[in-house]
């Protein structure tokens, strides 16, 4: 099947080509010649990827020589995280939605471009213009994000979406430079919300259920049953851990971890009003 392009009836584009599905919009005079852009671009990046699909799920430090631009950034965001287990695949449908971004903004005339891919989110704000982004869970909280705020990525995970998680945390959502640095992050931090070896937790190896998935035969998340709140605590503490030193080390700018009824925000000030301790207590 070919790359696919059409326009929705509120006037936003749709840009689907197998598991790829984005939803892209644009404000300012050079908005239809931004989107064409965008179409032409989208037209191959589902095939380069497919060229080094074998590369891209092998663990970073396994990783051999990429050539494509997304495959490339999807590698530089994962090898950011150092030692810890995670594969260039943990920021695809970032690394993808930055590229589309890429191209949509090669030409002028752009007030605000955004690029959705199934939740992740790259876009492009210019002075005087801005853009308020929906957190995925908890008390769904809204916040501002201005031309003078670095934060140009927006991305959420967990053992509910729509990839494997190997945590339980219900979303992690994380704001960074780039969509896929968020996504690489948002991944990672959500795995770390944990409570090793729990009763409540099913797990089930990766490749039980989705046998070409990157993570083997790694246990990832099926279900989560009831937790106390100091256990929900204690798993939110593993999680807040890693992004504080995903934080220190300026590879995102702001998190949010919601597990159980319990929301824990780091990082930008827009999202620290929402700290709540009020986990529920089966």
């Amino acid at each position: 099947m070919e790359a696919q392009a059409a326009f929705l009836s509120d006037g936003r584009l749709h840009l689907h080509h197998g598991p790829i599905d984005l939803i892209v919009d644009a404000t300012g005079p050079g908005r239809q010649a931004g989107l064409r852009r965008g179409v032409e671009r989208f037209e191959t990046v589902l095939t380069e990827l497919v060229a080094e699909l074998d590369t891209l799920r092998l663990p970073v430090g396994q990783s051999r020589v990429l050539l494509g631009r997304v495959a490339c950034a999807m590698h530089r965001a994962a090898a950011a995280h150092g030692t810890v287990f995670v594969t260039p695949m943990a920021g695809v449908a970032g690394a993808v939605a930055d590229e589309i971004l890429r191209a949509i903004c090669a030409g002028t005339g752009l007030h605000t471009v955004h690029v959705n891919n199934g939740g992740d989110v790259a876009f492009h704000l210019t002075e005087a213009h801005s853009l308020t982004a929906a957190i995925a869970a908890g008390p769904a909280p809204r916040i501002r994000l201005s031309a003078n705020s670095p934060v140009r990525g927006m991305a959420t995970s967990g053992w509910r979406g729509r990839s494997h998680s190997m945590g339980i945390a219900d979303s992690v959502t994380v704001l960074a430079r780039t969509a896929v640095q968020a996504d690489v992050a948002a991944t990672l931090i959500a795995n770390a919300v944990d409570l090793p070896g729990h009763r409540a937790v099913t797990r089930v190896p990766a490749n039980s259920l989705s046998p070409d998935s990157d993570l083997r035969a790694r246990l990832v998340t099926v279900d989560v049953g009831r937790l106390t709140a100091e256990e929900t605590w204690r798993a939110l503490d593993r999680g807040v851990a890693f992004a504080q030193g995903c934080l220190a080390r300026n590879l995102i700018d702001a998190a949010f971890l919601c597990l159980n009824g319990a929301y824990r925000a780091m990082g930008a000030p827009e999202l620290m009003k929402y700290d709540r301790k009020d986990p529920i207590d089966a």
